[in-house]
């Protein structure tokens, strides 16, 4: 049995995304108080989707709309249709909280277990999930699509390092699922017990937060795996699993019959051209609870032009870069972590693991600490070159002179969770 979509071109696409846009904004606006303020606002009826060209005129759907309708944002449909409730983390303020009907349990079940089959999986393979359950989208969408592709799972969520390799020996497990910290602390784990033989992982699904080329292949040298996948997804579109980087590893394949994907500009709100990095905009397709319209992501990313050497007839996008909202000012210097990332993803002698420490000064002045760990294999006789040479990349790339503390190797946190980048000292911050 295939998931995946085949024979599908650029026009049928366009076909099903038309009439999947016409479902979507008919449904919200006659079912979603929200909504059909939102568009009573513009001037526009559903009746006036009559293609794709309109997606510019409807309005966006932002973070705030999700929080500021709590606990049942953007509701379209009665609540005996309801079966479930996901929750985001909720960094500041509310919760998002997102509705689930029956189907829209069964597409999120499908459109994950495409993301399996993408990445080459069997049924005879067993999958170990190291992601959390509960409110979180992870465990649960994980797990249903495991079942769905027809594939093993073995979910033990984000239990201790022993546990884990204790069933990664036991179960044989084949693929393994997790945040790329905890899947750093796996293989950590894994080269420090000596397990690299004795266990039968060759593939390995990352999801929630961002990662670096360097992060990728330290995992991959530690536990000997053919693949690390990116799989991509937010609780706000039912949670992960809407697109996967194939074997090629040249962008994420998401699904286009079930979601279009707009990047914009930021700043103006105006899209941009493919090719061009921006902020990702969503809007769904078949999602019945919950629909979505023009949602902000505020990840950053570009849309790769082109056809994927796989074969996949589904269009990609790149990594997730960074977040237009996590972007924090240092010296009149508009910063994204990712760009410290980058800097320090091409730089020999140091590892994956960092921290942006921002702090202000007796005289006014803001520093910044970037505080890195040492390669593996790196001396501490290099420390001082080490941080002179991450420091002169940093201001040559970034234009900002920082202060870098080299620190021993495995130093620094390692979490099942998303592992905190920045810490903001300034102004009373946290």
């Amino acid at each position: 049995m295939t998931f995946i979509p085949q024979n599908l071109t650029e026009e049928k696409i366009q076909e099903i995304q038309l009439k999947g846009l016409q479902w979507t904004v008919s449904h919200a606006y006659h079912n979603s108080p929200l909504y059909r303020d939102k568009f009573d606002k513009v001037g526009l009826k559903p009746e006036d989707v009559a293609s794709l060209s309109i997606l510019n005129d409807l309005p966006f759907t932002d973070k705030e709309d999700l929080q500021e309708g709590y606990p049942f944002p953007v509701l379209a449909v009665p609540f005996e249709k309801i079966v479930r409730i996901h929750a985001s983390s909720g960094t500041t303020g509310k919760r998002k909280v997102l509705s689930y009907t029956a189907r829209d349990i069964d597409v999120w079940a499908d459109m994950f277990a495409r993301c399996y089959e993408l990445a080459g999986l069997t049924r005879e393979d067993r999958v170990q999930l190291a992601v959390g359950y509960g409110l979180w989208t992870a465990g649960v969408g994980f797990q249903a699509g495991c079942e769905r592709f027809g594939a093993m799972a073995v979910p033990v969520g984000p239990a201790n390092a022993e546990m884990h390799c204790e069933m990664l020996v036991d179960m044989g497990t084949t693929v393994f699922c997790s945040t790329a910290s905890m899947a750093l602390l796996m293989a950590e784990e894994i080269n420090r017990r000596n397990l690299k033989d004795k266990i039968k992982l060759k593939k390995i699904i990352l999801g929630a937060e961002r990662h670096s080329d360097a992060m990728r292949k330290r995992i991959r040298e530690l536990t000997g795996v053919e693949h690390v996948f990116d799989i991509y997804g937010l609780t706000e579109l039912y949670g992960p699993g809407t697109g996967l980087d194939c074997t090629f590893h040249n962008g994420i394949h998401y699904w286009a019959d079930l979601f279009i994907f707009e990047i914009i500009d930021p700043d103006t709100l105006k899209p941009v051209p493919d090719g061009t990095e921006g902020e990702l905009v969503v809007t769904t397709l078949r999602k019945e609870a919950s629909p979505l319209i023009r949602y902000r992501t505020h990840d950053i990313t570009r849309i790769i032009e082109g056809e994927c050497d796989c074969g996949v007839p589904l269009p990609r996008h790149d990594r997730i870069t960074g977040r237009s909202d996590d972007m924090f000012i240092y010296r009149a210097v508009n910063i994204y972590p990712s760009q410290i990332d980058h800097v320090l993803s091409r730089i020999d002698g140091i590892g994956s693991e960092y921290q942006i420490h921002l702090e202000p000064r007796e005289d006014g002045r803001d520093r910044m600490v970037v505080k890195v760990e040492r390669g593996v294999n790196t001396g501490t006789g290099d420390d001082l070159a080490l941080a002179e040479k991450v420091a002169g990349e940093i201001r040559k790339k970034i234009l900002v002179r920082s202060s870098v503390e080299i620190l021993d190797y495995g130093s620094l946190p390692r979490t099942e969770r998303k592992s905190k980048r920045v810490f903001d000292k300034r102004n009373g911050k946290a």
